[in-house]
């Protein structure tokens, strides 16, 4: 078996080591003797959205959405919506998971249109939402505690299309308001957690990889364990210090 990794903007959607997530998406399917094809596109590169299983995009700051939704608008926005909806597997963070939506609005009412990927929407907001924080995906992307690091101005709200990641423990999640997490549409899974994700998370981060290797191989094998010690303390160190502080 074998899965082919896009890794959309690389030089320019990189906060807080979101690289790492495709560091270890790569090893642990190698650790499973899965082959694994890597490619980075980036802007004024041509995207062959149908070779790939997974794509992934890291976050970034405003000015640098702008300068990525011209590149967008050449071909790659459609693109990626068709990959969408053709249920491929896509991990999105902060910046990138804002930019599958529709729209983000700046606190002072310009409006940036995004590529209308999934239905959410982003409303900028003058106080920023940072710090380590905690969620629990829904039954449906797995039911596990996730710790990650958020550090957003911009409040998202999801549409009666989109389902949340997981709902919140501590922190503020898509916007302080309504105790949800990130989004989850067709295999598209969009959160605010850098840090980076998944070195931490190895239960999400095989939930993502079985949801990939389920839509390319009809009845995939379930993944076989690895040795998780070291990402499992650094996990349950977090969680306990998360739920001992809120």
């Amino acid at each position: 078996m074998e899965l082919n990794i896009c890794h959309l903007y690389p030089d320019i959607l990189n906060l807080y080591g979101d690289r790492g997530n495709i560091i270890t998406m790569k090893r642990r399917l190698e650790g499973r003797g899965i082959k694994v094809n890597i490619d980075e596109c980036s802007i004024g590169q041509p995207l062959n959205a149908d070779k790939y299983d997974i794509f992934f995009i890291g976050g970034g700051q405003d000015f640098e959405q702008e300068v990525l939704l011209r590149d967008l608008s050449s071909g790659k926005a459609q693109d990626i919506r068709t990959a969408v909806e053709e249920e491929k597997t896509f991990l999105a963070i902060c910046g990138g998971y804002q930019m599958l939506g529709e729209y983000y609005k700046t606190w002072d009412g310009v409006q940036l249109d995004f590529i209308g990927a999934i239905g959410v929407h982003t409303i900028g907001a003058k106080e920023r939402m940072i710090g380590n924080y905690m969620f629990r995906t829904t039954p449906e992307s797995g039911d596990t505690v996730v710790v990650g690091f958020e550090n957003h101005s911009g409040k998202t709200y999801l549409s009666e299309q989109v389902a949340p990641l997981g709902m919140m423990l501590s922190g503020n999640g898509n916007n302080g308001e309504d105790k949800t997490e990130g989004a989850r549409y067709k295999n598209v899974f969009g959160t605010y957690s850098h840090g980076s994700l998944l070195p931490k998370n190895p239960v999400l981060c095989d939930f993502i990889l079985q949801t990939a290797l389920n839509h390319r191989y009809d009845g995939a094998e379930p993944l076989a364990p690895l040795d998780d010690t070291l990402e499992l303390n650094a996990h349950r160190y977090m969680q306990e210090r998360l739920s001992h502080n809120g």
